[in-house]
């Protein structure tokens, strides 16, 4: 009896802690990048625009971000974390292929 609480004392957290929102965190730049026309590019910005969002919504409350907060906070913070990490990088990779965008004259 002692060894199946054991394990699902251990189990448990590391369930919890592994399905916990990892988003995609992007790359700012990519070396193809530069050879991107500007449809490319506007799909590239719509793509990091989808992230942003998926990365708000698993900062979110969700099932799973309650069953962390209660039985294990650490994995909470990791979300946390990491979202905040995938929603900079968005941010930044938007930012430089909106750089792009004008260098290359493409209709906005």
């Amino acid at each position: 009896m002692k060894k199946v609480l054991l394990v699902g004392a251990v189990l448990v957290p590391v369930m919890l802690a592994s399905a916990c929102a990892t988003p995609q965190v992007l790359e700012t730049r990519m070396p193809s990048d530069a050879n991107l026309n500007c449809q490319q590019l506007a799909a590239a910005i719509e793509e990091t625009r989808t992230v942003e969002r998926g990365a708000r919504e698993d900062r979110g409350v969700t099932g799973t971000n309650v069953a962390a907060a209660v039985f294990f906070w650490p994995a909470l913070v990791g979300t946390y974390m990491n979202t905040e990490e995938a929603m900079k990088a968005a941010q930044e990779r938007r930012q430089y292929l909106q750089g792009l965008q004008t260098q290359k004259n493409c209709p906005v």
